[in-house]
């Protein structure tokens, strides 16, 4: 049991790890911790979802905490609810990318200030493992319910500034994207796949960080669109790829190729920066090119850790306008410092309305360098490998904001530890193909010289692409 609680979240398998009694201990020990009164709950489309919400807001509401239901929805949508509505806090019950049978909660304190590890779950997990609840109200709660959705439509659509139509292709995975992608609605052309709430995920994955679930996209944009008169008939503008609660999204080009996440970052930053400078967040496994291009257009970059509580942190104190990550998680000041995968995707589409190239040619010139894909290596002793390093390239310059990125003149590295398994996780950039090549497999060499616990490196490619100059990436 005490394995659900995570860094970010809280998350296992149903019936196994989670169950109806976990989830009302948990309803008890979220209110007994914040002390709240007014809680948002959402819920996915997983079959556990309503029993989840039974369950957790039978503890909640006895704990004197009133609910505000507010159905099935996206992440995204719940943490606008819990700011529009002023609530206290707010539980997202989803399970996000993972499988079927699996289920969890996302827990925010008010205006959508996301509680991790450190900043409370910890403390949640040993409130449900003492049974250490304050005493059950005399005034139970009561659950009302509120349809967020019209309002939520109202805010992602107060950005849009098309010139011309767009036709995009959408795969919503069976999941929360079906929702998300309602304040779409009316825009632009988007024809829908998987677009049938089911939380088996009969087709694939919800995960588009992991490109082999795009295949089906690729397929359909390069299929083409015929008999829409847009600047391109026979073309979709583009391609996106929500993930399972709709707080992620990927994006393919015209051409059906997939799109980096952090050329994503750019392209959005460089939007916002027309019409107002302020601060950008990056994610620090970005290409140098995004902080390039911040600067470029006036603005200020910061650089930031992976992990959505650090970002959304970090935002907050900065007051900043927007950050990306390189797992398709795209951040807006508008939205109470949290994901929209709605906004992103409008964004991309009022940039092309507003071009006369298509996507592929927008993001041609930020190819400045050559990427490789995030490479994880099991190892016996992951610090160990860290201190190696940062003893070798002690002529470049190094900071530990999420591991050790080290940088050079023409290149760099970040390497960082997995908090839950012994991989470390291996990021380069460089100014050469062979350069690239060369660094990498200096790289691996020292990590790999405290022992390999497999035969094989595990890869996960977060923003591969089969791109030339700059997008290189090798799957």
């Amino acid at each position: 049991m005490a394995g659900i609680f995570k860094a970010y979240d809280i998350r296992g398998v149903v019936g196994k790890d989670l169950d109806d009694d976990l989830a009302f201990k948990i309803g008890r020990a979220f209110a007994s911790f914040l002390n709240c009164r007014r809680v948002v709950v959402g819920q996915d489309m997983r079959s556990s979802s309503a029993a989840m919400f039974q369950a957790l807001t039978r503890g909640l509401t006895q704990q004197g905490a009133d609910v505000i239901r507010v159905g099935v929805c996206s992440t995204p949508m719940s943490y606008y609810a819990n700011g529009k509505l002023g609530a206290d806090a707010s539980i997202m019950i989803t399970a996000s990318h993972n499988p079927g049978e699996w289920n969890g909660f996302k827990l925010c304190r008010e205006k959508a200030i996301p509680i991790s590890g450190a900043t409370g779950i910890q403390e949640i997990e040993r409130r449900v493992m003492q049974s250490d609840f304050a005493p059950a109200s005399v005034s139970p709660g009561t659950i009302s319910s509120y349809d967020i959705l019209p309002e939520y439509v109202k805010h992602v659509q107060q950005l849009a500034a098309l010139q011309r139509p767009i036709a995009i292709a959408a795969d919503y995975a069976n999941a929360m994207g079906c929702i998300e992608s309602k304040a779409l609605a009316g825009l632009m052309r988007v024809d829908a796949m998987y677009d049938t709430l089911d939380g088996t995920f009969p087709h694939h994955e919800a995960n588009p960080l992991k490109t082999e679930t795009l295949a089906d996209l690729q397929q359909k944009v390069r299929a083409g669109l015929p008999g829409v008169a847009l600047a391109k008939p026979d073309c979709y503008d583009f391609g996106a790829a929500f993930d399972g609660d709709a707080d992620r999204v990927g994006f393919v080009d015209e051409t059906g190729a997939i799109v980096p996440m952090d050329m994503i970052t750019l392209l959005i930053a460089q939007s916002i920066l027309k019409k107002q400078k302020g601060v950008i967040l990056y994610d620090l496994r970005s290409s140098w090119t995004v902080r390039e291009v911040i600067e470029e257009n006036g603005g200020t970059p910061q650089m930031c850790r992976v992990g959505h509580a650090f970002i959304k942190q970090q935002m907050r104190a900065a007051h900043a306008l927007f950050a990306g990550e390189l797992s398709g998680h795209y951040y807006f000041q508008e939205n109470y410092f949290t994901e929209s995968s709605a906004m992103a995707v409008l964004y991309i589409a009022n940039l092309l309305s507003q071009s006369r190239v298509p996507l592929s040619a927008m993001i041609k010139p930020f190819h400045r360098y050559f990427k490789s894909p995030e490479i994880n290596s099991e190892v016996k002793d992951p610090p160990a490998v860290l201190a190696r390093l940062k003893n070798q390239y002690q002529g470049g310059k190094q900071f530990e904001l999420d591991g050790l990125s080290v940088e050079f003149t023409d290149w760099w590295f970040n390497v960082r530890c997995s908090n839950t398994e012994p991989l470390v996780r291996l990021n380069l950039e460089a100014k050469t193909q062979a350069q690239l090549d060369q660094r990498t497999q200096e790289l691996l060499a020292l990590i790999r010289a405290s022992g390999i616990r497999k035969e094989e490196d595990r890869r996960r490619t977060t923003d591969a692409s089969p791109d030339k100059k700059g997008g290189a990436c090798h799957p």
